[in-house]
């Protein structure tokens, strides 16, 4: 049985004294249409999530991030924000947002908030007064706005095509065009603007002080922008053959002064406010983000991307506790997100399909009926890579609904997919719906248990035994997996470091933290001995001494 964690109290004591909580944290993502639904709209809210706090704090988790709850069309999944300090009606209001705030601190949890600073929505009060403004006006200069190229500006300012398909500029009526990097309902924001760079100080305070603990920043490597040289090639895609810093819309080097002064307001507050970066750019520029000049921590989505293979895996932690220790930051570690395919089901792919962020496309293309899928197979590598990723030093961030071995969704019927990358593609590509299906609670109902009625989007037959309720119930399940490992995590947290014990099969992940403690993962095709000591939680049963194939156990051993 794993030790006691402690009681609420002592953990909300433990918060206030350690202003670096986020640097080990365990932090759970909650997508909040698709986690509980109060009222029987379909849809997940903020009394639905209030309602669930004893099931969270039963996770052994250290903080919850909130996907986007703003007003909003959801013309991509709320991230199309309208409003940024207001709460969308059908999730419920700002007082709700306290109510939630207030529980989980009380329950020792912490609060992060989803921040969607490249772009706002199209329906955002800054927007139509821009359209309404027209050209060359104050307004206007909230966003990106250029007169179009060829006879009368008909055609658009550049060939970019925006990340979710089509171009990336649309024709307002009075013929000039505004850049979306996303879809035209997300237009973006013009960061060299002061008022833009103001307001959204005044946001980063207005959550702060409603009790959000830090912030979770979309497209963080986006806001700067320079539009003055040629405007070709391919804006949606980075361009590895230009220089760091320098390409016209990603990663520029002075995105970097937005977040110095965010981090000055971070520090008026007592703990300072923390962030982490969505910054899907290379290594060696993630230390800026991650710096405590800046945001503090940026994702590293290295693990995310890799396939069932030891060789990734002990490069990929090398390398990344390797720039930590250089620039004084925190690493992150994620397998599974609001935007991939559910790890348990990309590890039951081919090897050559695993890779996170194009996981399985053949495969969810063919609604799931490609043959290689062994959804057996993909459990026991996900429990086995969640345990090895709980083990490492830094922050660890998991997705609802891994904790109950949930798989991709794959079959959904057209009509009920919400993404806009299918809508874009005509369906080319299936899009990231299939991992956003709302929990199963029960094991029965109109929607397992998720509300009184039926959920946004369709829930599959199989949920029902992947429930939270049928998972209490089994000491072997995968909840029961994850409430022990994480019990055991924070019971065990070491200094941010490891060694690497001598280990000559290629095919095992070995590492020790201080005290002792052993993680030992199995990737080959044979079983292994274990390291001397008492093994205190295996992802699967071991017999005696032997770890199988696709597992990771936790050994106490000596504490040299």
């Amino acid at each position: 049985m794993p030790l006691s964690s402690g009681t609420p109290a002592s953990r909300r004591e433990a918060g206030r004294a350690d202003p670096d909580w986020w640097r080990q944290a365990a932090v759970y993502q909650v997508y909040p249409r698709s986690f509980a639904d109060s009222d029987a709209d379909g849809i997940g809210d903020l009394q639905g999530l209030i309602s669930r706090i004893g099931y969270l704090t039963a996770l052994h988790v250290d903080a919850i991030w909130l996907s986007p709850f703003y007003p909003s069309a959801l013309a991509d999944g709320g991230y199309d924000v309208d409003d940024y300090r207001d709460v969308d009606r059908r999730l419920g209001t700002l007082d709700d947002f306290a109510e939630l705030a207030r529980r989980l601190h009380a329950a020792g949890l912490k609060v992060i908030v989803d921040i969607v600073p490249n772009h706002s929505s199209n329906r955002h009060r800054w927007f139509t007064a821009a359209l309404a403004a027209g050209r060359g006006s104050p307004a206007r200069d909230r966003y990106i706005f250029r007169d179009g190229r060829g006879y009368g500006g008909a055609q658009p300012p550049s060939d970019w095509l925006s990340v979710v398909g089509g171009p990336a500029w649309t024709q307002v009526p009075d013929g000039q065009w505004y850049l979306h990097l996303f879809t035209p309902e997300q237009p973006d924001l013009n960061w060299t603007n002061r008022q833009v760079r103001d307001d959204f100080l005044k946001t980063l305070r207005f959550w702060s002080d409603l009790g959000a603990d830090g912030f979770r920043v979309d497209v963080a490597h986006g806001l700067a922008k320079d539009l003055a040289g040629p405007m070709t090639g391919t804006g949606g895609q980075l361009d590895a053959a230009a220089p760091p810093g320098s390409h016209p819309l990603w990663d520029r080097d002075e995105v970097h002064e937005i977040y110095a002064e965010w981090r000055q307001v971070f520090n008026e507050y007592d703990p300072p406010r923390t962030a982490v970066a969505e910054a899907w750019v290379a290594a060696a520029r993630r230390p800026r983000y991650a710096s405590r000049d800046g945001l503090g921590q940026a994702f590293n989505f290295d693990l995310l991307e890799a396939g069932w293979d030891a060789a990734q895996f002990r490069a990929i932690i090398t390398d990344n506790l390797a720039d930590a220790r250089l620039h004084g930051s925190s690493t992150t570690w994620v397998l599974s997100n609001h935007d991939v395919v559910r790890h348990a089901t990309r590890y039951g792919l081919p090897l050559a399909a695993q890779a996170g962020n194009t996981a399985g496309k053949a495969w969810l293309q063919s609604g799931g009926a490609t043959p290689g899928l062994d959804h057996e197979l993909g459990l026991r590598r996900a429990h086995a890579a969640t345990m090895l990723m709980l083990a490492l030093p830094g922050s660890a961030y998991l997705y609802q609904g891994e904790e109950l071995g949930l798989h991709e969704v794959a079959d959904l019927p057209a009509d009920a997919r919400q993404d806009p990358v299918f809508l874009r593609s005509a369906g080319a590509d299936t899009g990231r719906d299939g991992c956003r299906v709302p929990l199963p609670w029960t094991a029965s109902g109109p929607s397992f248990g998720f509300g009184l009625g039926p959920a946004h989007l369709p829930q599959p037959g199989w949920f029902g035994p992947l429930s939270v309720a049928e998972q209490e119930a089994d000491p072997d399940s995968t909840l029961s997996l994850y409430r022990r490992a994480l019990a055991w995590r924070r019971t065990l947290r070491a200094a941010e470091e490891l060694d690497w014990p001598d280990c000559a099969d290629p095919e095992v992940v070995h590492f020790r933290r201080p005290g002792g403690w052993h993680s030992v993962t199995n990737f080959g095709a044979g079983p292994i001995e274990l390291p001397p000591g008492r093994t205190i939680l295996a992802s699967t049963r071991a017999p005696g001494r032997v770890l199988p194939p696709n597992a990771t156990a936790w050994v106490l051993g000596d504490s040299e």
